[in-house]
């Protein structure tokens, strides 16, 4: 059965979903004045027990459709028994996922926390650390499906019986991150009845055959990608090679032209930790975000970002991420965390632009990349530098998100003179080259070790002072390339004559090093 939706306004508000009043409560407290078209049409088939598909875009809303139904049926089944059992499971495929999911349940539970307890199993160090969070028996586990399993075999975690509700977030990772064989245990312990949901933002062969696995006789939710495509989000392309894709990006933050807290993409850890290095050397703080830090210093730096103490996030998406087979030779050398994910599954919060600094490999990581920003009912836009060997790529993008659209193209030209920035393009070249291999390869050790340094050292502390945890920051320029003085500042003779005719443009650059790209965004954010 499927069931097809394009955007309109709802037709169903949360009172009128005969929903617990505490749940009601808490779902008011956190803002939600009415549902999203996913969950207008989700939570009523949840609570009529229904198996479903949802596919919807990231920050459609997705965890509410799924989590709120399932608060109220165990409100419900908690008037006739009040025996502690595991009622439901929360798979996602990254740590960051799980926590997110964690941290919402957290919030609609807020009125009825005695009568719906929930737990994250993927954020502890090892299975027996988890161990005594699953004593109580609380009524929702969420955890990766490796970490499911693992408390599964050895017993902590019992579902046989208990289990009414199965949930799998971002569906279609699940087994390009190397679960198909986690999943296939899991569902080897559970009861023969139970309700499932697969939820997704791209139907992909790996969600078809979780499908087969796990549903049965479910109603397929597709909303389309309008809201992707000419709705909430502006994207637009400028096409550049690599030395003009670094000058556009200095010049573009150090003039202000970039407003608001943005997220620059890389298909490299490498490359994150080049631009980031490059933009040291004028003055533009950042922070970098990939899978080799440890995973409470990535939630740790997303925490910040949202609580503005940073405005530009430097992340990486992995080729090793999306094809975990041909990863083996990468791995020796490097220590990542396949749980990890960056381009998708961590909840930014009003983020006003994604900026591809490499455009993506596949058309299912840019939609991804582009769903980080315009959360809700925002609005964002998504900037990509394209070069030669690129442009393939952005016309299979352009062509899938125009699809249904009469319209020629998605992507709008960022009008932008290349001329007009010599000065910031000869800046820039010596700033890029001066970020060498090993000045990378120094930095990345550098930062990797302060943090697992401050991880375990300070834990204590931290615990005990958890304000000052506050100060602690990740956006500290990392000084393994040598920092001229003066390029922190930009000269009025470099500042193209258009934008010199704006008040208070110039006066943006005098400021002290290391702030200006707080500044200038906070100053010009929208």
């Amino acid at each position: 059965m499927e069931n097809e939706d394009s955007d309109e306004a709802p037709s169903i508000n949360f009172h009128e979903m005969e929903l617990d009043d505490r749940l009601l409560k808490a779902i008011a407290k956190l803002g939600w004045a009415s549902p999203t078209l996913i969950q207008e049409k989700a939570i009523p088939l949840m609570l009529e027990g229904k198996d479903l598909l949802i596919k919807a875009r990231t920050g459609s809303g997705k965890t509410g459709a799924f989590m709120i139904p399932i608060i109220q049926q165990i409100l419900t089944q908690k008037k006739i028994s009040l025996k502690p059992q595991v009622r439901v499971l929360v798979m996602a495929p990254t740590k960051e996922l799980c926590r997110q999911i964690h941290s919402h349940t957290l919030q609609l539970t807020i009125k009825c926390s005695q009568d719906c307890r929930v737990v994250d199993i993927a954020q502890q160090a090892d299975v027996e650390s988890a161990r005594p969070l699953l004593t109580d028996l609380p009524d929702i586990v969420i955890g990766t499906p490796a970490r499911a399993m693992s408390h599964l075999s050895n017993g902590s975690l019992v579902l046989n019986k208990s289990l009414t509700t199965l949930v799998v977030d971002e569906a279609d990772l699940v087994f390009s991150f190397g679960y198909e064989d986690d999943v296939k245990q899991v569902l080897r312990h559970l009861p023969r009845v139970y309700q499932a949901v697969l939820a997704s933002a791209t139907l992909t062969d790996d969600v078809t055959s979780l499908k087969k696995l796990v549903l049965h006789n479910a109603v397929t939710l597709k909303l389309k990608d309008s809201d992707i495509s000419v709705g909430q989000i502006t994207h637009y392309k400028l096409y550049a090679e690599q030395d003009d894709k670094a000058a556009l990006i200095y010049a573009l933050l150090k003039l202000g032209l970039i407003k608001g807290k943005s997220i620059i993409f890389t298909n490299t850890v490498d490359k994150s930790y080049k631009i980031k290095l490059f933009l040291e050397q004028f003055g533009i703080s950042s922070c970098a975000l990939n899978s080799e830090l440890p995973a409470a210093v990535r939630c740790h730096v997303v925490s910040q970002f949202n609580e503005n103490k940073y405005d530009i996030i430097i992340a990486s998406d992995e080729k090793v991420v999306t094809n975990p087979a041909n990863s083996s030779e990468v791995q020796s050398s490097r220590n990542k965390d396949k749980e990890s994910g960056v381009a998708r599954g961590i909840d930014f919060q009003c983020v006003s632009n994604v900026i591809n600094f490499d455009f993506p490999l596949d058309i299912k990581t840019y939609v991804h990349r582009a769903g980080r920003t315009a959360r809700g009912k925002n609005k964002g836009s998504v900037l990509s530098f394209i070069s030669v060997s690129e442009v393939q790529t952005l016309e299979s993008v352009d062509e899938y998100l125009k699809e249904g659209l009469r319209i020629d193209t998605i992507f709008k030209d960022y009008k932008f003179k290349m001329e007009e920035i010599e000065g910031f393009r000869y800046r820039a070249r010596d700033a890029w080259r001066a970020t060498t291999k090993i000045a990378v390869k120094e930095a990345r050790l550098k930062e990797i070790k302060q943090e697992i340094f401050n991880s375990k050292k300070l834990r204590g502390y931290f615990e005990d002072n958890p304000r000052d945890l506050k100060t602690l920051r990740h956006d500290k320029p990392l000084r393994t390339v040598k920092l001229p003085s003066h390029l922190a500042n930009v000269p009025d003779y470099i500042i193209p004559q258009s934008l010199k005719a704006i008040p208070g443009l110039v006066k943006i650059h005098k400021v002290k090093k290391f702030k200006s790209a707080s500044n200038v965004n906070k100053k010009y954010q929208v």
